[in-house]
């Protein structure tokens, strides 16, 4: 089985090994692949390995011996399904291996709003402690998590895993679900949109991105929120009004914002998120620890050898 790996560097930039792939078949990686030498790449391939690399219908017309696309992430989007469907082609991705590295993102979003570790770490080295003719000094608002209201746009595995942990914290926890409230774990309560925006001081965005929840966050909802109101986005760019969220840091509508992903990546220099009031922004690394990517590698070898014997695991496609 020839094997090609379009774009493999953001999985591993050296620090993993391909070897487990390269048993499967004549593996070729390459660490990208612009969109004009997609076809010539894959030609020929049985099996195909995508992160980020689109696989259009045009693509998929030129590439007739195809049978095997393997999504390096839990998202799909970047493959045409229907048709990959419609040409008999298997899709599969990586359900679930980063849970656990999102959900502590979440919370180092989270705790250096209300902490402020990084900045002042950055005014100890300044000389400003050394200075204070006090044992402490503090220059910004801190904040206690327990007892606030933590709430979760969407109560998939993360979201859950998120729940758990700000319990933890002695956060009283609230969601926007399609589960019954009989189905939820002690201690997490449906409520609707509006109130999900009303109640919450701290705010978890985990839902997939469809067209219902692109500009999940909007200006509309952004007013129902407490200005002490603190946003996390560690799920997808979009479904952040990007322009609206920037406006209501900069005007104090709510206080503050931690985003790990934004609508195109990288950025655009004229996003209005780069320059946003307290918005704390990390290059969507939510997912690149060393034991996700490594999930993350076993289980996208362990989708195509099933697929060789037959037996198709994490099948999109149905």
């Amino acid at each position: 089985m020839k094997i090609v790996v379009l774009d493999g560097y953001t999985l591993n930039p050296g620090d993993l090994s391909w070897k487990g792939l390269e048993e499967l078949g004549d593996c070729t990686v390459y660490d990208r692949t612009p969109a004009n030498e997609v076809i010539t790449r894959a030609q020929g391939a049985e099996a195909i390995l995508t992160n980020k690399v689109v696989i259009s219908k045009e693509v998929l017309d030129q590439l007739p011996g195809l049978k095997y696309i393997g999504v390096l992430a839990t998202g799909y989007n970047v493959v045409d399904i229907e048709a990959a469907k419609s040409k008999g082609i298997v899709v599969t991705n990586i359900p679930s291996y980063s849970t656990d590295s999102v959900v502590q993102s979440v919370f180092a979003h989270l705790l250096n709003i209300t902490n402020r570790v990084a900045h002042y770490t950055g005014e100890v080295r300044e000389g400003k402690w050394v200075e204070c003719q006090d044992f402490t000094f503090w220059d910004t608002p801190l904040f206690e998590l327990k007892g606030k209201t933590m709430g979760i746009a969407g109560l998939g595995h993360i979201g859950m895993a998120v729940a758990k942990v700000a319990l933890a914290f002695g956060m009283k926890v609230i969601a926007v679900t399609s589960k019954k409230k009989e189905d939820l774990p002690e201690g997490i309560l449906p409520v609707s949109k509006e109130e999900l925006f009303k109640q919450s001081d701290v705010l978890s965005l985990h839902s997939p991105l469809t067209p219902d929840t692109r500009n999940f966050i909007n200006a509309e909802r952004l007013a129902l929120m407490k200005p002490t109101a603190i946003i996390i986005n560690t799920s997808r760019g979009p479904l952040v009004n990007e322009k609206d969220l920037a406006d209501a840091l900069n005007s104090g509508k709510i206080f503050a914002a931690g985003v790990d992903v934004l609508s195109t990546e990288p950025p655009k220099a004229d996003n209005p998120l780069l320059t946003a009031q307290n918005c704390y922004i990390t290059p969507h690394i939510a997912w690149a620890t060393f034991e996700a990517r490594t999930r993350l590698m076993d289980i996208a070898v362990n989708n195509l050898k099933s697929y060789q014997e037959g037996k198709v695991q994490n099948n999109v496609v149905e």
